[in-house]
């Protein structure tokens, strides 16, 4: 074995400004893949290309991801060995799925960087997000996880396993579980610290661990699953972060998406994006979340939002590309 070398440090640069990146969970699994390790790894190295040249060139970055459709898989393989292996809560999933994704990117960006510059570790952090318990969405849970049942299989779910069932889109049944949005980041302090330190924190993967505090200030899982887009959003705000990036599956927000008529937005303040979230143009399963974590955002003090695909990502950074959401 060789001798343990002393890794030369790169300068770092405090007053650069802080980047959140949140890379979208079907970036790694593609409509019509398997999702194997070896497709997600592919993608993975595809994503982490621009973001790889950021970081060398000595931006100050900060990851997360989504984790569907993993997650839901995870959930496929609990409910295929739950009679041989005890299946774990949905939180515990979540913590699983994002230590995995967090691994692929991890990895991904390593490689890409160690071929640019010297001394730069990525490190993924498991990460709890505290919720509010009595947050309403507990009484009503809308998010659909897991495969797609017939509605007797459905039924037969619902009386043997407790779980609650509901029609998706005309496709099946789907479990459904609470979407709480997230109050804060536990380890954000110790996110903030990495990223200032030079080095990359992936983190809040999948939205985070789902946690309630109690009286006693001690945290507990809860089975739910927060957005990712609302948690990259609130972690941006916690570590005092002027840019959020929002990758996702098309180059650019669009009003009248899907429509004869659709037209891309290129620019667009506070105002006009709250305008466009009360008309409706912007749907809950798609483009809302995005939206809405944009402008709460820049409502917290953030500077800049850019939502763009991952392809489009370096064209996005010279204004060429992608929707760039400002204060005014």
């Amino acid at each position: 074995m060789g001798q343990l070398q002393r890794r030369d440090l790169p300068a770092v640069n405090t007053t650069t400004p802080l980047t959140v990146i949140a890379i979208g969970g079907n970036a790694l699994i593609l409509k019509g893949e398997r999702g194997t390790a070896e497709e997600q790894a592919a993608h993975a190295d595809s994503c982490m290309g621009c973001i790889a040249s950021m970081v060398a060139k000595g931006e100050r970055v900060v990851l997360t991801h989504g984790n569907g459709p993993f997650v839901g898989n995870m959930v496929i393989q609990m409910e295929c060995a739950r009679d041989t292996v005890p299946a774990m809560p949905l939180y515990i999933a979540d913590a699983d799925s994002e230590g995995g994704i967090g691994f692929i990117l991890q990895q991904a960006l390593y490689n890409r960087l160690h071929r640019l510059v010297k001394g730069i570790d990525v490190v993924s952090v498991v990460t709890q997000v505290v919720v509010d318990k009595a947050d309403p969405a507990f009484a009503r849970p809308t998010k659909p996880i897991g495969s797609f049942y017939t509605e007797d299989a459905a039924m037969a779910m619902t009386m043997g396993r407790g779980y609650l069932m509901a029609e998706d889109a005309g496709r099946g049944w789907r479990r459904i579980v609470p979407s709480p949005r997230p109050v804060r980041i536990v380890e954000a302090e110790a996110i903030r610290k990495i990223a200032m330190s030079g080095d990359v924190a992936i983190a809040a993967g999948g939205g985070g661990v789902p946690v309630v505090e109690d009286a006693d200030g001690n945290l507990h899982g809860v089975d739910a699953v927060i957005d990712k887009d609302y948690a990259s959003s609130l972690l941006a705000r916690q570590i005092n972060a002027e840019r959020l990036i929002i990758l996702t599956s098309v180059e650019c927000v669009f009003l009248d998406y899907g429509k004869k008529g659709q037209k891309a937005l290129l620019r667009m303040d506070v105002l006009q994006a709250n305008a466009y979230l009360a008309e409706g143009q912007f749907p809950p399963g798609s483009m809302g979340p995005k939206v809405g974590a944009a402008v709460e955002f820049l409502e917290g003090g953030g500077r800049e939002v850019i939502i763009t695909s991952p392809e489009k990502l370096e064209e996005a950074l010279r204004g060429e590309a992608g929707t760039v959401i400002s204060v005014s």
